[in-house]
């Protein structure tokens, strides 16, 4: 999930709807949270993660090019970190893979943790 300014972005609609978001997160910070739930017969541990996005100073032209990419509309926010949206940001302030959508570090402690494998 996406936010900025107690609002939260989805995946967009359409081309327009991306353009709008990406156009709104340009040269600005957002906060993107993961949420994952691990689940045993015995056992069910749910937990969040977030990191803080900040995209550059991108044109329109930047930002369309994007968009003809294909990439932004099955995203949260209009954009894959994984991607070509690499290219839209700036700076990172925390767990990449919790932007990419799975908490890696924070996911593999819980299993740990679950399976006593301290």
């Amino acid at each position: 999930m996406v936010t900025m300014d107690n609002i939260i972005y989805g995946k967009p609609k359409n081309n327009s709807h991306a353009f709008e978001m990406l156009s709104s997160l340009a040269n600005k910070e957002h906060v993107v949270y993961t949420g994952v739930c691990l689940k045993t017969p015995k056992k069910e541990v749910n937990f969040y993660e977030s990191t803080k996005v900040k995209f550059g100073d991108i044109s329109e032209e930047q930002i369309w090019t994007y968009i003809k990419s294909g990439e932004p509309l099955d995203k949260a926010g209009g954009y894959g970190i994984q991607g070509l949206g690499a290219c839209l940001i700036e700076k990172v302030d925390g767990d990449f893979f919790t932007v990419m959508g799975l908490p890696l570090y924070s996911m593999t402690k819980q299993l740990n943790e679950m399976f006593n494998n301290n």
